[in-house]
């Protein structure tokens, strides 16, 4: 378990509060939600978010207050959230590396919203990455890079500039 020294807890408090207000705006997040053209895409998304979420043994009321948000973006309501909690799910196969790549930050931001990195999640979200195919360099880069950020975030120009790197 690593704690980010570079911030604060009364910092980290209003970072915190700033993140969501911009969580919200930045596209890389839901607003381009037109990729996915089902219902049952975006509740597959959610589903494999809360399975991520729930990796260190526990759901945190940030982790859950980030949920909330994407599922908002999606069209998905409050209630339906909360019933994905109780159900099983299997993972569809996103088809697009744009949709990958937005579902790898996803998990890597509710990685860090919590202000505590988890070996576990560290592990997992790797697995995840290799498993939907993106590239582990180009992984490592944005993990390092939002580790090191003092909002935990990176631009979405720099994340797809990183992984269109990988291909040339």
């Amino acid at each position: 378990v690593k704690q980010n020294p570079k911030v604060s807890t009364k910092s980290k408090m209003n970072l915190e509060r700033i993140n969501f207000q911009i969580l919200t705006k930045k596209y890389i997040l839901a607003k381009n939600n037109h990729f996915m053209n089902t219902k049952a895409e975006k509740v597959s998304l959610l589903c494999d978010m809360i399975a991520f979420a729930i990796v260190d043994g526990e759901l945190h009321e940030r982790e859950y207050m980030f949920l909330s948000i994407i599922a908002v973006e999606l069209g998905i309501s409050k209630e339906e959230l909360n019933q994905l909690f109780h159900e099983e799910h299997r993972s569809e196969i996103i088809k697009s590396e744009f949709e990958r790549i937005q579902q790898f930050y996803r998990l890597a931001l509710l990685m860090h919203c919590d202000g505590v990195l988890h070996e576990r999640e560290e592990i997992k979200i790797r697995e995840i990455g290799i498993n939907m195919g993106l590239n582990p360099f180009a992984m490592k880069r944005v993990l390092k890079a939002m580790e090191e950020s003092p909002t935990s975030m990176v631009h979405p120009d720099f994340l797809l500039e990183v992984f269109q790197e990988q291909h040339n």
